[in-house]
């Protein structure tokens, strides 16, 4: 089997190792008319990310804390199935897991700082509001 079109790189330097990457494969309900009966297309990927070497120590506990919900025992599950052949489930697994990673191994938000409204900008919305309300005032036709 050739080689899949290279490491997957989560963010930076930092890539998927080929060695931790534990594929199961199993009749899938995808499209693939009888085909489907007959060959296993559908792709589980696990990977154990609370035994994992490859990413650093603060990703880890990141990514951990992050997918808490998602995690079985440490160890991460994505499955592909929409595609007839294994070989671009396996792709579509592997830039699943991929992506996942990134999301919850990146940094948190910088957090907000308060700004204030400059005062001039304040009085200018309400010099506005009063001129419109004069104008929908001089609508009513009281002084006719």
């Amino acid at each position: 089997m050739g080689a899949m079109s290279g490491p997957y790189v989560i963010r930076g330097s930092v890539s998927l190792p080929e060695a931790e990457l534990m594929w199961r494969f199993s009749r899938s309900s995808g499209p693939g008319g009888q085909h489907v009966n007959t060959s296993d297309s559908q792709v589980e990927l696990r990977f154990d990310l609370a035994a994992t070497e490859s990413l650093p120590e603060v990703w880890k506990a990141r990514a951990l804390q992050r997918l808490e919900s998602r995690l079985v025992g440490g160890v991460i599950a994505v499955r592909a199935s929409e595609h007839r052949s294994q070989w671009r489930n396996r792709e579509t697994a592997l830039v699943r897991l991929a992506s996942l990673l990134a999301e919850a191994t990146a940094p948190p938000p910088r957090p907000r700082r308060k700004t204030r409204i400059p005062r001039g900008i304040n009085e200018r919305r309400l010099r506005e509001k009063k001129q419109r309300g004069e104008t929908k005032r001089g609508r009513s036709g009281r002084d006719w």
